[in-house]
């Protein structure tokens, strides 16, 4: 396949190319986000850096590191000084690599008009009462199971279920999705590990493959067909639409699962929140809200300087790169009242587990619905949902995201494995 055709998923993770820094706080000695104990829980080490500092360099990453709500979100809203788009700071992207991701205003306008009019047309209920199906069946099939892997056997298929449905394409291979989605998670770690960078386009190639075969089978009702059809009046190039595709799908698939796993490991942890549902579940939208805020899986962003900019009174040089670290955003007791602790009816909850400004999530509302699905489901379950043994993170920066979260229905040994995974 022409190389043309490759797909854009920019870096926009944990990863920097600006060659020097001015002056300012050095904390890389610090912050290792692959550290095991930052993958574990970072959010001890994220409160003691925002107490030493709001903006610190990362020699490792090249980048500054923004740890404060409000500096990370006037950021991702400031797309005319802070940009996605690296062209606006002279390197050479090629045009037909452009994505709604790599994009900034006003370049980016029609195709993301196209986009929401696009999501508008889906039916969220609809979409929940399928997910709410899927998960019933999930969850029967697996009823009798002495233990099974959460992330593998029911977080994956969802994923994969709500997505395809979303979009209108044709469902993949699991285990392969799995695979690509992976590697593809890795690769925005490449600044920290360069030797992931390899894996990554390899799974970028694969996702470019099905969004061509998806682009060329029979229409089906979706996001997708809705976009091409409405393309040309838009005038949207097609090679948006092909990039944007497989940035969709896979930023969908990976939110989902990720969220997926980082919520229902909370909930087992936290069971007086399970138990405070089963009593009103007209808490449930606020709480679902909650539950992302509280463990993500987006830990940063990262946007460059277009001019020279001030941020908490460092100066950010024009080609400079700025990590947004979203999960400590989310922690900032400045903007969350006890930050720490699930508040499930916390209200206004303006978290930026799906991002800020024109980059947001689109699909916010349907990631949502899959995971109030969820969690809906192990509230109507015969019986509770259990921890069967030790949950082990993978080893992703950008992404947070539980590797294996052994679990059962058969709660006799409920007990003991939650002690375990507390431990």
């Amino acid at each position: 396949m022409s190389s043309q055709r490759l797909l854009s998923l920019p870096h926009t993770g944990m990863t920097g190319t600006s060659a020097w820094k001015g002056p300012g706080v050095d904390l890389t000695h610090l912050y290792d986000p692959l550290d095991f104990r930052t993958l574990v829980d970072p959010y001890p080490l994220y409160a003691e850096l925002r107490a030493r500092t709001p903006v610190f360099w990362h020699e490792t990453m090249r980048s500054w590191v923004l740890l404060t709500y409000r500096d990370c979100r006037d950021v991702l809203r400031n797309h005319e000084d802070f940009a996605r788009d690296r062209r606006r700071i002279g390197e050479e992207v090629p045009e037909f690599r452009q994505s709604l991701q790599s994009l900034d205003p006003p370049a980016q306008k029609p195709l993301r008009s196209l986009l929401m009019n696009s999501f508008r047309q889906q039916n969220p209920v609809e979409i929940a009462r399928r997910a709410r199906s899927h998960i019933h069946t999930l969850f029967n099939r697996l009823a009798d199971r002495e233990q099974f892997d959460w992330m593998r056997d029911v977080a994956a298929p969802v994923a994969l279920r709500v997505t395809a449905e979303l979009l209108g394409v044709e469902e993949p291979n699991g285990a392969e999705y799995a695979e690509i989605s992976d590697g593809i998670a890795r690769r925005m770690d490449a600044g920290l590990v360069p030797d992931r960078a390899g894996v990554g386009d390899r799974a970028r190639h694969q996702l470019n493959r099905l969004v061509e075969n998806w682009l060329g089978a029979e229409e089906r009702p979706g996001v997708l067909a809705d976009v091409r059809r409405d393309a040309e009046r838009a005038r949207v190039p097609e090679h948006y639409i092909r990039n944007t595709t497989g940035v969709m799908f896979n930023a969908s698939y990976g939110t989902i699962f990720a969220t997926a796993g980082n919520v229902v490991l909370t909930l087992l942890r936290h069971p007086e929140v399970l138990a405070a549902l089963h009593r009103d579940e007209s808490l449930l939208p606020t709480a679902v809200d909650e539950l992302i805020r509280y463990d993500g899986p987006a830990q940063g962003t990262s946007r460059v300087a277009v001019k020279r900019m001030v941020v908490s009174g460092t100066v950010i040089e024009p080609g400079e790169v700025v990590l947004t670290l979203l999960a400590a955003a989310n922690r900032d007791p400045d903007q969350f009242a006890h930050p720490d602790r699930l508040v499930l009816d916390r209200a206004p909850n303006q978290h930026l587990s799906f991002g800020w400004g024109p980059h947001a999530c689109l699909g916010a509302l349907f990631g949502r619905a899959a995971i109030r699905e969820l969690v809906l489901g192990l509230l109507h379950a015969p019986r509770p949902l259990t921890l069967a043994g030790t949950p082990t993170r993978r080893p992703t920066a950008t992404v947070r995201t539980i590797d294996t979260l052994p679990v059962t229905f058969r709660s006799e040994s409920g007990a003991e494995a939650l002690a375990a995974g507390r431990r």
